[in-house]
């Protein structure tokens, strides 16, 4: 089951228009595990929301988790919170991190491109690709300068930078040709993340371009429709717990699970956050979710239980 980890609110900073920093620390006589870049972290958030976000920080700093968050002027409810309520010293329960968009640290090269709060992911693979000596260059795309968060300290890490302001360029970035600046190479990787206009963008542009190495991470979930083949009704085995389900038509297998009272790692349940991520042992699922590569998806190895359905009249998970 996921951990719950003690912290409190240390520090709240203003990091441009509508977005901050929260930096937080362990409570006195306990520690956090450590974390990859690339990772993330659910706020257990004082009005009952869990919330995923990705951590900015070093992943060397043992002592302190620091998340970016935008005020989402269409927020449910999320960031409201965490700029509205959030004070220094309150205490926060948070999830251990977890990581679907992982740095591949031995790349000759390494091109990372953020799109406003989509900086932080990224802020930290470049701390953790400066420490290790790996070449890489970042792209930044903004709709004004004032508000890029991060700006100075991606510029104190001395990378190749490229600063794209949407106000003073007179208009967005032309991606395409950014993208097409580097011929395909199998020794280099992309990492995009930013607003889904950009990420739909980034991928097609990426896959006419041959740039086989290009990974993405939302913070938006995509509606995925079940796939034509879909079963309606179908079957799931819990290899490990004994118990067979049917999952009727409408219904998700974490829904199922939950409403038979069995303990299923989950959050979001918009199958963005990877918390209930789940070996699959037979059988084909039909993916929804919006973390799983067109690699990871053909393996069918893993599914997220909260949005994906099943091919097959029967899957057995590792449950």
């Amino acid at each position: 089951m996921t951990t719950t980890l003690n912290a409190f609110v240390h520090t709240l900073r203003h990091e441009a228009d509508d977005v901050i920093s929260v930096e937080l620390r362990p409570v006195p006589g306990t520690e956090f595990p450590a974390f990859t870049a690339g990772s993330h972290i659910d706020l257990h958030l004082p009005n009952g929301m869990e919330r995923s976000y990705s951590l900015s920080n070093a992943c060397d700093e043992k002592n302190r988790y620091v998340v970016g968050v935008l005020r989402d002027r269409a927020s449910r409810g999320g960031s409201r919170c965490v700029h509205e309520q959030l004070r220094v010293g309150m205490r926060l329960p948070i999830s251990a991190p977890r990581n679907n968009f992982p740095l591949h640290e031995e790349a000759a090269l390494t091109v990372l491109v953020a799109g406003g709060i989509g900086v932080t992911p990224l802020l930290s693979m470049a701390r953790r690709l400066k420490a290790a000596g790996r070449p890489f260059e970042v792209m930044y795309f903004a709709r004004s300068r004032q508000g890029a968060a991060f700006v100075d300290e991606l510029q104190a890490l001395g990378m190749p930078l490229l600063l794209h302001f949407d106000d003073e360029k007179g208009g967005p970035p032309d991606l395409r040709a950014l993208l097409a600046q580097r011929a395909p190479d199998a020794q280099t990787h992309y990492y995009a993340c930013g607003p889904t206009v950009m990420l739909d963008a980034f991928e097609k542009i990426s896959a006419e371009l041959g740039h086989e190495n290009a990974h993405i991470e939302r913070f938006t979930a995509v509606a995925v429709a079940a796939s034509s083949d879909a079963q309606a009704t179908y079957t799931v085995e819990l290899r490990r717990s004994g118990r067979s389900f049917t999952i009727s038509a409408g219904k998700s297998i974490l829904d199922t699970l939950l409403d038979a009272g069995l303990k299923v790692d989950h959050s979001c349940c918009e199958g963005i956050c990877g918390s209930c991520e789940t070996r699959v042992l037979a059988g084909e699922p039909d993916h929804r979710d919006s973390i799983l590569s067109t690699k990871e998806r053909a393996a069918n190895k893993v599914m997220m239980i909260c949005v994906s359905g099943c091919k097959s009249r029967e899957l057995v998970l590792d449950l």
